[in-house]
């Protein structure tokens, strides 16, 4: 299992995946972006290419990852988080050594990424 996800942000997606067509999976990956150069990516994909992604069952949600990021996301958590705002996913990478102050973006020590002007 290259993440986890924890049973709150397991609920919480099984639930926007109802609103999905059948067949939608989880994809979690990184993009280039933001103040330190690498910003996630979280939706619902029903591609797969075969050669490029690989598909696991993560806490019972089809997900399908990026194997160019799976390095990078090797270990993270994806969690819900329910405050008196509202709730969100919140992620935890152990592979991020710097993140920017509005915790949108990341920057690890792989040098990949390019920082752009917040």
């Amino acid at each position: 299992m290259v993440f986890s996800i924890t049973d709150t942000a397991a609920g919480q997606v099984q639930e926007m995946m109802k609103e999905e067509e059948t067949g939608a999976r989880l994809r979690f990956g990184i993009q280039g972006g933001g103040c330190s150069g690498l910003s996630y990516s979280l939706g619902f994909d029903h591609d797969v290419n075969d050669e490029l992604d690989m598909v696991e069952d993560i806490n019972g949600i089809p997900v399908v990852i990026n194997k160019q990021d799976a390095p990078i996301i090797e270990g993270t958590t994806i969690d819900f988080k329910q405050n008196m705002m509202g709730g969100g996913f919140s992620i935890d990478n152990p592979n991020a050594i710097v993140s920017c102050g509005c915790g949108s973006s990341f920057r690890t020590d792989r040098r990949v990424g390019a920082p752009e002007k917040c």
